[in-house]
């Protein structure tokens, strides 16, 4: 089994509590935002807080996996810290044995905002390291941030 981690920084434009309200909204934005990835995001159990666990299913663009299930970690309002792990499907028990996730976002002086993604795994024994699918991963995920911070620039009065 190997331990590993990478994290992601990305700055914006847009306040860091727009993007915040965004993320605790992602499980009704992201199938809007990203349809060509996210077919549905559907709450199995709870309402969205710390507990919850929800199913995101993903387009035949994802090669990988069909969905995974992320049940919610933490959510500390006031450092706008977001915190979730895979419980079920994408890659656990093929290639990792966990998988958990960090997003924080920080403002900046002036306006915008920093966000910062975390990820922590363990993959399964005999498992390689591939830091070519570590790159795609981050690669993705800046490119999904993205396509969110594009929509609030072009909708200034959502999550306000």
């Amino acid at each position: 089994m190997v331990a590993g981690s990478f994290s992601i920084e990305v700055e914006s434009t847009v306040d860091a509590k727009r993007l915040w309200k965004a993320t605790l909204d992602s499980h009704n934005l992201l199938p809007k935002q990203a349809p060509g990835l996210i077919t549905g995001i559907t709450l199995l159990q709870g309402d969205g807080g710390v507990g919850t666990i929800r199913q995101v299913n993903f387009t035949a663009a994802n090669k990988d996996f069909s969905y995974v299930k992320e049940k919610v970690d933490l959510i500390d309002e006031a450092n706008m810290v977001y915190c979730f792990s895979h419980v079920e499907g994408g890659a656990l028990g093929k290639k990792v044995a966990s998988v958990s996730f960090k997003v924080k976002f920080t403002p900046k002086a002036g306006g915008g905002s920093i966000s910062t993604y975390s990820c922590n795994y363990d993959s399964l024994p005999g498992v390689p390291h591939d830091e070519a699918k570590v790159e795609e991963i981050k690669a993705n995920s800046t490119g999904l941030f993205k396509q969110v911070e594009q929509y609030l620039i072009a909708n200034p009065t959502l999550y306000c």
